[in-house]
């Protein structure tokens, strides 16, 4: 029952129900294969009996599309955590296990699950690791632009007040715009004209964030050919750093996961100018140090008499935000796009 109303049928996967443009056979069927991977994770994920179980069936997914499985699997276990009102036990179960090295796909499969609910079965985001929860924002974006694709894109329509986690509405609508960014790459049909028609076509001020999405999809999912990539690049103009923060993201997480293929160690080398072990390791390098989720703290402030309760912000976000303040996110980001611009190789 669950996946009949929360999933959308494999059909609608397909360039032809999408609408979107057809490049060549091969990015057709690599596309939906991807979209049919996500959907067979959700599946495993709602339909097993354990999460060891659904870690067994999420395993027998080929190894190039397996991390978009375990991004279906993140939405699938968000879904049922948010129907049982459990605050995100099973997913974070998960997390501290079998899917701690694809962590960073599950809390994009987060995103997916919250654009599917109604806004009063959203999680909490105070149990979420404080810098990686933005990742959420990311597939929230991604499944709105894909599905909603006339409103979000060709419209291209930001949410007003996105106050998930509080106090950081204005960089919510930057996150989502790095997902609808990933998006583009799927709505374009890996047809860099096409991708880069449909980015230049939003106000300036967005187009960085979604040129790093970009640079995530064309990295991780892959899709084009060197010559391609290299238009790619080229037509990111100034926001090439930022194109080539997202393809470093994709390499750390598909090495993270021990997923590295062929496809993502040329999108590496163009996009960033350096191996994808290289462009990894500078994500690990250059990562803060995240505050501890609000709920650790809360309960070491429950222990320690005198200690007065934290304000709402505090408790959901991890942080107390000053007006205008930036997540540790954007910082780390900030920093992966200047080191990368550092190597020269990102520069049109």
């Amino acid at each position: 029952m669950r996946q009949k109303i929360l999933t959308p049928n494999v059909r609608e996967t397909t360039l032809e129900r999408r609408g979107f443009p057809v490049k060549d056979a091969a990015a057709k069927e690599l596309l939906e294969t991807v979209g049919e991977s996500f959907l067979a994770g959700y599946a495993h994920a709602v339909g097993a009996g354990s999460l060891a179980e659904a870690e067994q069936r999420l395993e027998q997914v080929p190894a190039r599309f397996k991390g978009f499985a375990y991004e279906g699997a993140g939405m699938g276990l968000a879904v049922l955590d948010c129907l049982a009102f459990s605050d995100l036990r099973r997913t974070r179960q998960f997390l501290s296990g079998a899917g701690d090295r694809h962590n960073y796909m599950i809390y994009v499969g987060i995103g997916w699950a919250m654009a599917r609910l109604p806004r009063f079965l959203w999680p909490s985001s105070r149990r979420l690791d404080p810098l990686l929860l933005w990742l959420v924002h990311d597939g929230y974006g991604f499944h709105q632009a894909y599905f909603h694709t006339r409103r979000y894109v060709y419209e291209q329509y930001q949410e007003p007040r996105f106050s998930w986690p509080p106090g950081y509405e204005s960089y919510a609508a930057r996150a989502i715009d790095q997902g609808i960014g990933r998006a583009l790459w799927f709505v374009g049909g890996t047809d860099v004209d096409r991708v880069t028609s449909l980015i230049e076509g939003f106000p300036r001020e967005r187009r960085a964030d979604l040129y790093s999405g970009t640079g995530l999809a064309a990295t991780y999912a892959g899709g084009a050919g060197e010559s391609e990539l290299r238009e790619l690049r080229r037509r990111a103009g100034e926001h090439a750093p930022q194109l080539a923060q997202g393809s470093a993201f994709a390499a750390e997480a598909r090495i993270r996961a021990g997923l590295l293929s062929p496809h993502n160690e040329l999108a590496a080398h163009v996009l960033c100018g350096t191996s994808a072990l290289r462009a990894a390791t500078l994500c690990r390098e250059t990562r803060p140090a995240a505050p501890e989720p609000a709920a650790v703290r809360e309960s070491a402030a429950v222990r320690e008499p005198g200690v007065a309760p934290e304000p709402a912000a505090v408790r959901e976000a991890g942080v107390a935000p000053a007006p205008g303040a930036l997540p540790a996110y954007e910082t780390w980001r900030a920093r992966i796009a200047d080191s990368l611009h550092s190597f020269g190789g990102v520069t049109p």
